[in-house]
């Protein structure tokens, strides 16, 4: 079988032939004839250009990017960030009141349960009141059988009254016997005198003269014995209108009493932490729930003491709560608490004593919100806020670039 050529590589090739057409040359020709035998032949298709490395783009882009965004953040910082004083120590706060009992007794009802509107006015827990109505009965029957006593006084006044008026007139009858007889003895003695009368009739008009002496001072004392008796039922009237008065007292006591068995609503508000339950017998001053006015609430910003000198009410304040993202919320700077919270802890710290250490105090400020939002109920007391309060005066324009740059006026 005949056998094919194999193929002969170029490189041997080419040094063959020049074994062959060069038999007398040089051991150094023929290196370097084998040298460049040996050096591959480049076609067209097999020269590529070489890969360029993507850092070379990539490196200028993310420079680019953060020179940009320093820059953004520079001119946002310049622009808004350096009048903002900010603060994540607020909360959603609301003047809540825990509702207690003010008399004891069993409950018989609850007319509210957890989380329910309460609107003012409305019943939230009904306790027994059968003593304090009995309570407030017997203090009627009391105040009725006063009455009675300071009407009979009154009788009694009017009674002695008249005997006042009939001792006037036995002082005036006494008088004038005193006048008659006093004349009778003048009269007397000029008859005796003149020797027409007796000694036995001046010893009679004598005698009369001095009984009605007598009996004139006697209806005088009588007179002022009844205006002492008139004086003491007065006394007496005006002691007994004194007890009406405590009586008086007594019973709108217990009809107050009576009126703390149902326990209503202060305000409109939301009930929560309710403890009570029907059948329960309670105490004064016992918790039975709390009362939050969701429509009045506010947010308190605890800001350090470094913080404070640029704040003033008025000031405008954007809220962000954390329950709501993504919406705007605009507030008023509205007061400042007269001191700092630690001093309203249950235990104010002592720096006077011990070693010291520094720390920055905080002080809450009340910022007023919107009213409308307020009404809506969503913000709940407890809520955490962050606070962004604009120190910039109400009038004062909003920064521009040009305008920082001085080609705007």
């Amino acid at each position: 079988m005949p056998q094919e050529d194999s193929p002969v590589p170029p490189a041997t090739a080419n040094a063959n032939a020049v074994e062959s057409k060069s038999p007398l040359a040089t051991p150094a020709d023929q290196g370097r004839a084998v040298a460049t035998a040996a050096a591959p032949v480049l076609t067209p298709d097999a020269i590529t250009p070489p890969r360029r490395s993507k850092a070379r783009y990539i490196l200028p882009l993310v420079a680019i990017a953060l020179l940009g965004y320093g820059a953004n953040a520079g001119w946002n910082w310049y622009a808004e960030g350096r009048f903002i004083v900010s603060t994540d120590d607020a909360y959603v706060r609301a003047d809540t009141a825990a509702i207690a009992a003010k008399v004891s007794g069993y409950v018989t009802s609850v007319g509210v349960r957890d989380n329910a509107l309460a609107a003012r006015g409305d019943l939230l827990v009904s306790i027994d009141k059968g003593d304090y109505a009995l309570a407030v009965e017997a203090a009627n029957r009391k105040l009725d059988t006063q009455d009675s006593s300071i009407a009979r006084i009154v009788e009694q006044e009017k009674a002695q009254r008249a005997v006042i008026e009939q001792a006037k007139a036995q002082v005036a009858a006494a008088r004038a016997d005193q006048q008659r007889a006093f004349s009778e003895y003048e009269r007397a003695k000029l008859l005796v005198l003149n020797a027409a009368g007796t000694q036995q009739r001046i010893d009679t008009t004598l005698a009369d003269r001095d009984r009605t002496v007598a009996a004139e001072q006697g209806a005088e004392a009588a007179l002022q014995a009844a205006k002492a008796n008139l004086a003491v039922l007065e006394a007496q009237k005006g002691e007994a209108e004194h007890a009406r008065a405590e009586l008086v007292t007594a019973r709108d006591r217990a009809v107050r009493d009576l009126s703390f068995t149902e326990i209503r609503a202060p305000f409109d508000g939301v009930v929560g932490n309710r403890s009570v339950q029907t059948g329960q017998f309670v105490q004064p001053g016992a918790r039975l729930l709390a009362l939050v006015p969701l429509a009045s609430t506010f947010v308190e910003a605890n800001f350090k003491e470094t913080q404070l000198a640029r704040l003033k009410p008025g000031q405008k304040v954007a809220i962000h709560v954390d329950a709501l993202p993504g919406r705007a919320i605009e507030g008023i700077v509205d007061s400042f608490s007269p001191a700092s919270g630690a001093q309203f802890s249950l235990l104010p710290p002592e720096n006077a004593t011990g070693n010291f250490t520094k720390i920055v105090q905080r002080v809450p400020v009340r910022i007023r919100i919107p009213a409308e939002l307020a009404a809506e109920g969503v913000l709940r007391p407890g809520l955490s806020v962050v606070a962004d309060v604009d120190t910039r005066a109400p009038d004062t324009p909003k920064q521009t670039l040009l305008g920082s740059l001085g080609f705007q006026h």
